[in-house]
């Protein structure tokens, strides 16, 4: 698909002139179900940083590794995926339902776009949903009837914030936000999150300048402030960490990339 040609498709309130992350991301990893608007920041944003798509599957590993524990090591069954985007390679589900084909799963995306395109590739998975939703609006998530019908609230359930915080400004408080769903939430349950990380290097402030300016998102953090986000919940090791860090399939090699550094995240228990 060319940056001009458009898709035969465009759901009911999608505006294909404006760009959205979900489809930016799928525009940048190749995929078709994008608008000429998404292509069009895509292809800016890889000429700022040609390494915003290595970034991104750096991204894709550590959310599998997470889920891989969630299920595997710390016994969860739930999991609702904040800010999922577009279905991709080892999506949430498929990771999780490949340790324990119980695993419930939710998907919510604020943008409509992504629900039919989940739906597809959940078919008749009955452990599994989409829902269109605003993240910020935690009683619509948990009160929305598709997550009723498959998550149990009042057991232990994970909530994945991994590709979400970073889209937020301070102004609409989100660690205010992740404590609102936490609290939702039994003991036993864990958070997953991450947030860009503010970094002194010209590139990464270059990108930062280039998400506002294109998508009015994109808000970099210090560490301090990531770190925020598991206030009240019980860390697990080795913490707060660059992506690759984090319960590597094998050793780190060595001193991590430039843009391997941009990447900061964690899980924790509630306890």
């Amino acid at each position: 698909m060319s940056e001009t040609d458009e898709p035969a498709w465009a759901p009911p309130g999608v505006d294909p002139q404006r760009p959205n992350v979900a489809r930016v991301h799928d525009a940048l990893l190749g995929g078709t179900e994008n608008f000429a608007a998404d292509r069009s920041v895509a292809r800016k944003l890889k000429d700022t940083v040609p390494e915003v798509v290595d970034l991104l599957w750096c991204h894709r590993a550590f959310v599998g590794r997470v889920v891989d524990f969630l299920v595997r090591e710390a016994g969860i069954r739930q999991i609702v995926d904040l800010g999922a985007g577009l279905p991709t390679i080892e999506n949430t589900h498929e990771v999780a339902q490949f340790a324990d084909r119980a695993c419930k799963v939710v998907y919510v995306d604020v943008d409509p776009t992504v629900e039919p395109h989940a739906r597809a590739l959940l078919g008749a998975n009955p452990h599994a949903g989409a829902i269109t939703a605003d993240a910020r609006d935690l009683d619509a998530v948990l009160g929305h009837p598709v997550l009723r019908g498959l998550i149990d609230l009042s057991q232990p359930t994970a909530i994945m914030a991994i590709g979400l915080l970073h889209l937020l400004p301070d102004q609409e408080d989100p660690h205010a936000l992740v404590r609102r769903y936490m609290s939702a939430l039994p003991p036993g349950s864990y958070l997953a999150a991450a947030n860009m990380l503010a970094f002194p290097s010209p590139k990464a402030k270059a990108l930062e300048v280039m998400l506002q300016a294109t998508m009015g998102a994109g808000f970099f953090r210090d560490r301090a402030a990531i770190t925020a986000f598991f206030d009240g919940l019980v860390l697990v090791e080795p913490g707060v960490v660059h992506f690759p860090e984090w319960h590597p399939d094998e050793r780190v090699p060595g001193p991590l990339a430039p843009w391997e550094e941009l990447l900061l995240g964690g899980v924790a228990r509630k306890p």
